[in-house]
């Protein structure tokens, strides 16, 4: 564990996360200034924020421009009949205005019962003392009582098992302390925040020997992020958007190639190195 942190810290002391934040959606949350603003969007980008980064960015601009300049004071005040007004023939993958719509209604009464999200997560917080089961509560409002299995999947369950990665992502926006990326708007501490595993964070996860797991289930996430508190137990999941964008940019690609391989920061602690390595070793001593 030493030497991957070792390996990650020189990953972080490369990275510039300013600049790759404009093409990552959390670069919305940064386009506001008031708190509720930045909520309301952050909600809206992590739960688009799936499948193509560009086509996602897309669809995420497109709602904001609907929601128009005060996002959080439209939903608070507006109906589900005027969301879905306002919604009426969005479309992004599975997903319809409706669908944004209902979750949306159900942030407006998050913001009118307790003023912010952040506060009626807290105060949820406060009752459960769990991540997990205060993130359920929270989800279960936002939620509503939606029956449509697109509307279920649109805000997760993680009572369910699964990894919940855009909830879980919406979480890291809004806790981890101010660092150009996150927010640090919310007032849980950073140690009980769980990583949001998707296919990159999970594959490289898996190269390093944080998981061994093959599905990206909460245990999954759990686990992982058991490990990274090894390496910080206060602030164990700063190396998220690093890893991330390390996946996404191709810098670990899905599959070994030499060439990129024999350049990476993480090359000395990658398992997938030093069985790619050894084969070429192999080869070339054959």
């Amino acid at each position: 564990m030493d030497a991957i942190r070792e390996r990650l810290d020189a990953l972080l002391a490369d990275f510039d996360p300013v600049a790759t934040r404009s093409r990552d959606p959390v670069g919305f949350v940064h386009r506001y200034a008031h708190q509720q603003d930045q909520e309301v969007v952050g909600l809206v980008a992590a739960t688009l924020a799936f499948g193509n980064v560009v086509a996602a960015r897309r669809s995420i601009e497109l709602v904001l421009e609907r929601l128009g300049p005060e996002p959080a004071a439209f939903v608070a005040e507006a109906g589900e009949q005027a969301l879905q007004r306002r919604l009426d023939g969005f479309v992004h993958r599975i997903y319809q205005g409706q669908h944004i719509a209902s979750m949306l209604r159900g942030a407006g009464t998050l913001l009118r019962d307790y003023g912010s999200l952040g506060e009626a997560f807290a105060s949820f917080h406060r009752k459960e003392r769990d991540f997990r089961e205060s993130l359920a509560c929270f989800a279960d409002v936002i939620r509503g009582d939606a029956r449509d299995r697109s509307a279920r999947h649109l805000v997760s369950n993680p009572r369910a098992g699964s990894a919940c990665k855009r909830l879980v992502l919406y979480a890291r926006w809004m806790v981890r302390p101010a660092d150009g990326v996150d927010l640090g708007l919310w007032t849980m501490a950073p140690s009980e925040l769980v990583i949001p595993v998707d296919t990159h964070i999970h594959r490289i996860s898996r190269n390093l020997g944080l998981t061994s797991r093959r599905t990206a289930s909460w245990v999954t996430a759990q686990e992982i992020t058991s490990r990274l508190r090894e390496l910080d137990p206060e602030d164990p999941v700063k190396y998220d958007f690093a890893l991330c964008h390390f996946g996404v940019s191709r810098q670990c690609p899905s599959r070994p190639v030499h060439d990129k391989c024999a350049r990476c920061v993480l090359q000395e602690v990658c398992g997938v190195w030093a069985v790619h390595g050894l084969a070429a070793s192999a080869q070339e001593a054959g």
